[in-house]
């Protein structure tokens, strides 16, 4: 078992299951529930992580960079007040402006 992918947001990591499932590669995700053990365990180990098989790893792997490629799920600063965006969203919370 390898994880192929982790995000502080589970809608996140669902997506990619949903996209990697799609591509008929069986996955989990793993630490689901763990959020909730924020304050005693350190909160990056607390994430969900999607997993897959060692054998579908490289695969996985490259379908899930060329979706955040193509996707561009990074986070980014707003032009117009300097707010720092999830990259899932495409407007500012702050402010209301369209991601550029």
């Amino acid at each position: 078992m390898k994880t192929v992918y982790s995000a502080s947001n589970i809608s996140l990591v669902s997506i990619f299951q949903n996209i990697i499932e799609g591509h008929g590669i069986r996955c989990w995700i793993k630490n689901e529930y763990l959020l909730a053990g924020v304050g005693e365990i350190p909160p990056i180990e607390c994430w969900p992580q999607l997993c897959v098989d060692d054998d579908d790893f490289a695969e996985a792997k490259r379908i899930v960079e060329e979706e955040i490629t193509e996707k561009d799920l990074s986070s980014w600063k707003c032009d117009s007040c300097g707010e720092e965006i999830e990259g899932q969203f495409a407007t500012c919370w702050n402010c209301g402006e369209s991601r550029s």
